[in-house]
């Protein structure tokens, strides 16, 4: 019997190979927005160990939107081009790839996470901005958005949808988790608005849901749409699983494949209870209750407990991250691990021990 980590999934015209998804990972690596050589060995580096789907990491619609000065960009054609050989790599070894589109809002305007501390103009940084005028702990205080400058937001996402399509990728991810812009207006702590963005859980939702109709608009019928969401502040009064499951019935309807169901990110004072697959009940308890494709994330790093995951219901796939960054093959390693042979690239065969 085929381990459950390597039965094909169907999301519209798309047939992934198997479950074992590489997670979206920020490398702070590239260069005014543009990518480059890293980019190329890093996803290039999974797409041999034969995943089912890589999702390259959090790429900002617009200059501001970057989480770093690192950060990758698609607020142009020429930073669209500098993915085309990594799209191209990744799919010369049979794996489709997906890109997370993102606005880092006012968790944005960092050094490179290795040297740490807030970029000044003088390193270039920028204003951050949030829906309302307060600050994540050890960043600026943000601008709070003006109301006639959110449809320059939302046709920003859908315009990096359109030249991320335009280079070939075949899936593309909503970044609405781990504290940033559209977390950041659907979390009360973080969005103290008066206006139709803020107050009631409908208003709070208005950003995102704007945001996935203008970038389904865009994408072809066949192409999947995924959103990653914190299901959880981990804070008293903030986001939590409740509003996460009422948030998946509007996005299931607005045309959203699957979810990413990630936690946590919005505010320091988060009391966050960490352990092996700590995150998985909440992606569990959101598909169990809306019928959505879910993805699960968070310290998955044994092929068995992974595989488990799938047979129990609790997950459609699972996403892989610091593993994979220990081992860029770790699906490889799960196969000969489940008994199960994976295809591989020839280059490669002699490294079977089976």
């Amino acid at each position: 019997m085929t381990p459950a980590l390597f039965n094909p999934l169907e999301l519209r015209d798309l047939t992934l190979k198997n479950r074992i998804w590489i997670s979206p990972m920020c490398q702070y690596s590239a260069d005014e927005g543009r990518v480059g050589t890293w980019h190329l060995v890093h996803l290039g580096g999974f797409a041999t160990g034969g995943p089912g789907l890589i999702v390259a990491e959090a790429t900002a619609v617009v200059p501001e939107g970057r989480i770093s000065v690192g950060c990758p960009g698609l607020w142009n054609d020429e930073l669209a081009e500098a993915w085309r050989p990594v799209v191209d790599f990744v799919h010369s070894m049979g794996t489709p790839i997906g890109i997370q589109l993102a606005h880092a809002g006012r968790k944005g305007s960092r050094n490179l996470d290795w040297v740490g501390g807030g970029a000044g103009p003088e390193q270039g940084g920028w204003q951050v901005v949030g829906p309302s005028a307060n600050a994540y702990h050890g960043y600026p205080t943000a601008r709070a958005l003006e109301g006639h400058e959110l449809p320059f937001i939302v046709q920003a996402f859908a315009d990096a949808a359109r030249r991320a399509i335009s280079v070939g990728f075949d899936v593309l991810e909503l970044h609405a988790a781990h504290g940033y812009l559209l977390h950041q207006f659907l979390s009360p702590i973080s969005n103290q608005r008066t206006d139709e963005y803020g107050g009631s859980f409908d208003n709070r939702c208005r950003l995102l849901m704007e945001v996935v109709q203008a970038v389904r608009a865009v994408m072809p019928a066949g192409m999947p749409l995924f959103v990653r969401i914190s299901a959880t502040d981990w804070i008293e009064g903030g986001w939590d699983l409740d509003q996460s499951i009422k948030l998946a019935q509007l996005l299931q309807a607005e045309g959203v494949d699957l979810l990413d169901v990630s936690t946590a990110g919005l505010a320091h004072e988060q009391q966050v209870k960490v352990g092996p697959h700590y995150q998985v009940p909440f992606g569990a308890a959101i598909r169990r209750a809306t019928g959505i494709a879910t993805a699960s994330v968070g310290l998955i790093t044994d092929p068995q407990a992974a595989n488990s995951i799938l047979e129990d219901g609790d997950a459609d796939a699972v996403m892989i991250a610091r593993a994979a960054l220990r081992n860029p093959r770790w699906p490889y390693q799960a196969a000969e691990a489940l008994g199960y042979h994976l295809d591989i690239p020839d280059q490669l065969m002699r490294s079977r021990t089976v």
